[in-house]
């Protein structure tokens, strides 16, 4: 088997940013808590104010290009940074975007959606279930919209949403190899990464990423939202589909004789994830821990969070912490994905 950065490089990828993102130490945080935090900057990446969403779009617009697409299909929560993310990078690379949400058209554009509607991406709004996908599995939502999208546009790109398949993934896989580099630079490589959850394919690419170069960082994926059925067995599935598309000689062929012996085998045990305990009242519903979490990052470290994702997740680790359940000589990485225009969608936060 090739090695995986050999293997990485041999997938188009269209870059969007510059790599890698910084990994800082939060001195202040850390004097607090009594133990080392450090932030990995996957917030400063890409166009319309960034975002982890990025690294995957690298892959699956480079394959749009490949295949002579000119519209480009995804859908997300009404406050999605990988739709708002997904728009501007089309309007870089010169697609043509189209944006679904299971969703009412709300009166006015704030936060994700109006980035969205600022670089001219076209926004498709269906009221089926509200903008509640909860009562649906990713695939059968992703078929929904596949079927509406062939109906409406004819031919189009389609990425599902947060980029949740395994080319997109690479762009974590990617990620995995940079942290260990910077981690072990900075004698943290046994750290636990902490991360939101969303669709999962960033834990996902993650988890193979560390897997497939035998890390000793471990991880700690928490759930912001509760938005499909299947977790995290779904993360599971995704993670092995990487891992043997990775390990073949031709990663964008058809998935068949894959030797064996090179096969990885995640079950849904082996998918490091909190489910259920800080999603609170929903997704993109704040509270007051998650509130509190992104003050207190905000006046200890002038580093910004959102309400949606990375603040929920960023108050279930500091309660993590304050109840034990991370070993404390454990240096945290918390994974900083982006989303500062959701904060923005906000009335008196």
């Amino acid at each position: 088997m090739r090695p995986i950065h050999e293997t990485l490089a041999s997938i188009p990828r269209l870059p969007l940013a510059s790599y890698p993102t910084p990994l800082e130490y939060l001195p202040r945080l850390s004097k607090e808590l009594g133990r080392e935090i450090y932030i990995k900057r996957d917030d400063v990446i890409g166009p319309a104010m960034g975002g982890n969403k990025t690294r995957k779009l690298e892959y699956l617009l480079a394959d749009a290009q490949r295949r002579g697409a000119k519209k480009i299909v995804t859908f997300g929560g009404l406050q999605s940074n990988h739709a708002r993310l997904t728009a501007a990078a089309c309007a870089a690379l010169g697609f043509e975007s189209h944006l679904f949400y299971f969703a009412k058209q709300p009166a006015n554009y704030e936060g994700n959606l109006l980035f969205n509607d600022l670089v001219g991406s076209r926004m498709h709004f269906i009221p089926f279930g509200g903008n509640n996908t909860q009562d649906l599995t990713l695939e059968t939502t992703i078929h929904l919209v596949k079927i509406i999208a062939t109906l409406q546009l004819g031919a189009h790109y389609f990425i599902p949403v947060g980029g949740h398949n395994w080319l997109g993934c690479l762009g974590y896989v990617r990620a995995a190899l940079e942290i260990d580099e910077q981690a072990r630079a900075m004698k943290i490589e046994k750290a636990r990464i902490v991360l939101a959850v969303g669709t999962g394919g960033t834990l996902a690419g993650l988890l193979a990423g560390l897997v497939l170069i035998d890390s000793p960082l471990k991880l700690l994926g928490i759930d912001i939202g509760k938005l499909w059925k299947g977790f995290p067995k779904s993360i599971a599935h995704l993670a092995n589909e990487i891992c043997d598309r990775l390990c073949r000689d031709d990663p964008m062929g058809r998935l068949r004789d894959v030797p064996a012996e090179r096969l990885y085998r995640f079950n849904a045990d082996d998918v490091p994830m909190i489910e259920n305990r800080y999603v609170g009242q929903g997704y993109a519903i704040p509270n007051d821990s998650t509130m509190n979490a992104i003050r207190k990052l905000a006046s200890l470290e002038g580093i910004i969070l959102d309400p949606i994702y990375t603040g929920k997740a960023f108050a279930g680790m500091l309660d993590l912490i304050a109840h034990d359940e991370i070993a404390k000589d454990e240096p945290i990485i918390f994974l900083h994905t982006g989303g500062l225009p959701g904060l923005f969608a906000f009335e008196n936060l």
